[in-house]
């Protein structure tokens, strides 16, 4: 087993801990260990919101999902002679949740979860149809997950970090905080939010206290959106044998990784839409020297995808075009093409007898992939969400007989304001 360099006591909250990670982006955080290029070691990664979501029946929880504190970032690590202009190779060697005899019943444990934010706390891909708060927990047994409140659906996880990246410069920093504070100026009050500022309040910084604390916390970033260091990318295929090909900004790159998933779809579509978990991950690092200028990558990660995952050979695929809901034509809005293949896929399995939460939950949470099929037949784009079939246990394509009816069970946890 690689050399744990980053541990954490499931009995304990995140600022409690050894070595205290962060939640926000910032150049000046201060490095928790420093690694060799080559190394290979062993990270412990809290679960996004720190053990706020708990295993019940009910969405209160999600509701008021303390947004300020995400994510909880193992980190930043130090590469030993990274320069800005390098790039930073990391290989994902292994990952999996928490140990069940681990102490504290966290995400992770033997289970994870998947939530519908409502739209005045954090909302999601379709938050105007969906604007409540709902949850569902799903229980691990190997690497299938099964839920009580979505009976009839299984599926082979794949696990991999919804974020990972290096850290910005400062200049970098400005230009992140300037871009999204015009956005937010274009609607100031819209809800959900149209970028989220930095915000002092629940900051996790490392190491750092007293003035610098405070400076610090005013200028870092949140770690919501994904940007130029990779950050909250959410790509399902960062799997096991994944290679990835960050820019580095920093002297020491400072590589932070967080909110791990035991599956999800492309899309993460309901925001909280991946299977949560806390776990750990197992890393190789290695170095390019000058390699943004030499391939040409002046921004964003590259990166080769895992070769391990579930094998599923058959798809229910559902399409969608740029046309509202109310019949206004859109020009080339993929955006817009992929919410409508999502709805007409709610639409289907709700035919089946699952609620649309039902069904909105499974697409955020199982493994779907998610297409942009045309781009440039004008006005029309359209979009694809491939559904896996054998993840059901009962025939899910379309016959003469008409839909089997399923038993929706209790439905999915619900909280409205």
């Amino acid at each position: 087993m690689p050399e744990l360099i980053f541990p954490l006591d499931s009995s304990k909250k995140f600022t409690e801990q050894t070595l205290v990670g962060h939640n926000r982006w910032h150049p000046d955080i201060p490095a928790v260990a420093t690694v060799k290029p080559g190394d290979e070691f062993r990270v412990h990664v809290r679960e996004w919101f720190d053990g706020a979501i708990v295993n019940d029946d009910s969405a209160a929880d999600i509701l008021d999902a303390p947004l300020s504190t995400v994510h909880c970032l193992s980190g930043p690590f130090a590469i030993e002679g990274a320069r800005p202009g390098d790039l930073l190779i990391v290989d994902i060697l292994d990952i999996g949740p928490i140990p069940q005899e681990d102490s504290g019943p966290l995400a992770g444990q033997g289970w994870g979860y998947t939530g519908i934010f409502a739209t005045d706390n954090g909302g999601g891909f379709l938050t105007e149809q969906f604007p409540d708060a709902y949850k569902a927990i799903w229980d691990f047994s190997g690497h299938t997950a099964t839920s009580r409140h979505i009976p009839g659906v299984s599926f082979t996880g794949i696990q991999h970090p919804g974020l990972m990246g290096t850290a910005p410069s400062t200049a970098l920093l400005s230009s992140w905080n300037a871009r999204e504070a015009a956005l937010i100026a274009t609607d100031p009050e819209r809800v959900p939010p149209l970028a989220l500022p930095p915000l002092p309040r629940d900051a996790v910084l490392g190491s750092l206290t007293g003035p610098e604390f405070d400076r610090v916390a005013a200028e870092a970033a949140r770690t919501a959106p994904p940007r130029e260091n990779g950050g909250n990318q959410d790509i399902k295929n960062f799997t096991r044998g994944s290679r990835v090909f960050y820019p580095v900004f920093v002297d020491g790159a400072n590589l932070s990784v967080g909110d791990l998933h035991f599956s999800q779809g492309d899309g993460e579509i309901t925001f909280c839409g991946a299977i949560e978990m806390g776990g750990y991950i197992d890393l190789r690092v290695d170095l390019i020297k000058d390699g943004m200028s030499r391939y040409g990558v002046t921004e964003n990660a590259i990166f080769l995808p895992g070769n391990e995952g579930p094998v599923y050979s058959e798809y229910l695929a559902f399409s969608g075009t740029s046309v509202t809901l109310d019949g206004q034509q859109r020009y080339l809005d993929s955006q817009l093409a992929f919410q409508r293949a999502c709805l007409h896929a709610i639409d289907y399995l709700s035919s089946f007898g699952y609620s649309r939460e039902q069904a909105y939950l499974i697409l955020g949470a199982a493994p779907i992939e998610g297409r942009f099929s045309g781009v440039v037949d004008i006005p029309n784009a359209c979009a694809t969400v491939y559904i896996p079939t054998a993840i059901f246990d009962f025939p899910v394509t379309p016959t003469a007989a008409g839909p089997v009816a399923v038993d929706p069970g209790p439905g999915v946890p619900h909280a409205a304001r």
